[in-house]
């Protein structure tokens, strides 16, 4: 079963990542940035999320790392990319393998799912 259709309960892990009902979250290390990248896209491609936009390439991506926030924000938000379902993030320095990134799907039937990936509700 693919992850958009049969979303893991809280507690379960599936392929790697760990889910807790509305957030699965996985970390991809193919040792570059490039091929943590494409493991991604084949993963979402695989999952039933192809349709959703994702940045073309690493370069696209990476023009998300650097968004202009203010310091204090960047000690409270991961950088990267993000559109509803999914969060491709890069890693806190020091915090994870070089090269890796993170990957998170949110459940789109979890109740008022559209204002909790906003952020409006908790």
């Amino acid at each position: 079963m693919a992850l958009r259709t049969s979303f893991p309960q809280a507690g379960e892990e599936y392929l790697g990542g760990k889910s807790d009902g509305w957030e699965y979250r996985t970390v991809f290390a193919g040792g570059t940035l490039e091929k943590s990248f494409q493991m991604i896209k084949k993963f979402l491609a695989e999952e039933g999320y192809e349709n959703v936009p994702a940045p073309a390439d690493l370069e696209e991506l990476k023009l998300f790392r650097s968004q202009r926030r203010t310091r204090q924000m960047q000690l409270f938000e991961e950088p990267g990319y993000v559109h509803n379902p999914i969060k491709i993030l890069f890693p806190a320095a020091g915090a994870e393998k070089r090269g890796s990134l993170i990957l998170c799907v949110y459940n789109e039937n979890f109740p008022q799912h559209l204002l909790r990936f906003h952020g409006l509700l908790k």
